[in-house]
């Protein structure tokens, strides 16, 4: 089978969706080119947070991209309501990070201060102690040092989300094709011609949105995309009563009433297998913050992989040597999805760009580039 497209996007989890609609949303005619479900898929295994506190303390752009994205969130979350019928559970009635020792609470000021730094005081937050903290959440053990609070954060169904977009794709008059690995992209005149499921497809424009595999394909292109996996270990326990009025960076309380427990960084190659190591430590840990949950049972536990970085900021590239080639790599697919269906698919249309995104190119890794990248 050989099929031509304006544009084709290779992967379809929350970065490439997401992307997918908003180009699709803005008439181009295209495909998501998807892989196996025995694939490495960091969007089924997502926290689901929308988190803006510590990001880009190190990085000016990324605070203010993050922020746009928080304040973007809203309208989002309404639009793919009333386009699809699908809630995807926005709670964004702000996020705690905690903090049980000194060491913790005088890094996270320090990040809070700069992002705020970095935001023009746009980002807000707040330094909590034990005592104002119990004052919010009487549940939270003395032991807690305190923590950080910004009203920018929340969550989402992550899962929900990803079943949204793809709806929205499909109402959008676009085609998604599972079980199409990307094995080869050659450019040629007037294009990009891709092998993928024994099938040859040929487009004007193509992105790479395909997670880890975006380096090897990136190649092909003319690009350098350095991307590496992080594991991150998942808890799920049964339902409870629920308590948790805000998401956390260590654990969050679903609509259903179950906890999700994470908050592991790990550098464990391709695996995604679970430890004991781990689960234990997680559960520790979420025990010292809420001695409730000593009681609670585990239901199940998995592993992912994050899609990183080298200094864990998005790259968004385009190539030089090969017009119409782009790549989009991030571990922020849930943060990030309204502008990578707004700004970011404006951008990869041809439209006007928003400034933010040339400090996003991955050419800030080029060893001959000696130039200090902003805000850092």
């Amino acid at each position: 089978m050989s099929s031509d497209f304006d544009t084709i996007i290779v992967g379809g989890g929350l970065v490439g969706a997401a992307l997918a609609c908003g180009l699709a949303a803005r008439g181009a005619a295209l495909a998501v080119l998807d892989g196996d479900d025995s694939d490495y898929r960091a969007s089924r295994g997502n926290f689901g947070l929308v988190w803006v506190q510590g990001k880009g303390a190190e990085f000016a752009p990324y605070a203010l991209w993050s922020g746009m994205a928080a304040q973007a969130w809203p309208g989002f979350a309404r639009g793919l309501r009333e386009t699809t019928g699908i809630d995807i559970g926005l709670q964004q009635n702000g996020g705690y990070d905690f903090c049980l020792t000194a060491d913790e609470w005088d890094a996270r000021s320090e990040e809070m201060r700069l992002v705020r730094q970095h935001t023009r005081g746009e980002f807000d937050f707040e330094m909590l102690d034990n005592a104002a903290l119990r004052a919010r959440i009487p549940q939270v053990s003395t032991e807690v040092l305190g923590a950080s609070y910004s009203r920018h954060d929340g969550h989402v169904n992550p899962l929900l989300l990803l079943h949204a977009l793809h709806r929205r794709l499909q109402a959008l008059g676009s085609h998604y094709y599972p079980h199409r690995r990307v094995s080869a992209i050659r450019p040629e005149a007037g294009g990009f011609t891709l092998d993928a499921g024994g099938d040859r497809w040929h487009a004007r424009r193509v992105v790479l949105c395909a997670g880890l595999d975006n380096q090897r394909l990136a190649r092909e292109l003319g690009m350098n995309v350095p991307v590496a996996p992080l594991r991150g270990q998942l808890l799920i326990t049964e339902r409870v009563e629920r308590f948790l009025p805000c998401a956390t960076l260590q654990l969050r309380q679903t609509a259903e009433g179950s906890l999700q427990i994470g908050d592991s960084h790990e550098d464990a190659g391709l695996d995604e297998s679970t430890t004991l190591e781990v689960i234990t430590r997680l559960a520790a840990r979420a025990v010292r913050i809420f001695p409730q949950l000593s009681s609670v049972r585990l239901q199940r536990a998995w592993g992912a992989l994050r899609v990183m970085t080298p200094d864990g900021v998005p790259i968004y590239d385009a190539s030089d040597q090969y017009p119409g080639a782009f790549a989009v790599s991030c571990h922020s697919g849930v943060t990030l999805a309204p502008l990578h269906a707004g700004a970011l698919a404006d951008w990869i249309n041809g439209d006007r760009a928003h400034p933010l995104i040339a400090e996003f190119s991955a050419r800030r890794f080029d060893p001959k580039n000696s130039e200090a990248r902003s805000g850092v």
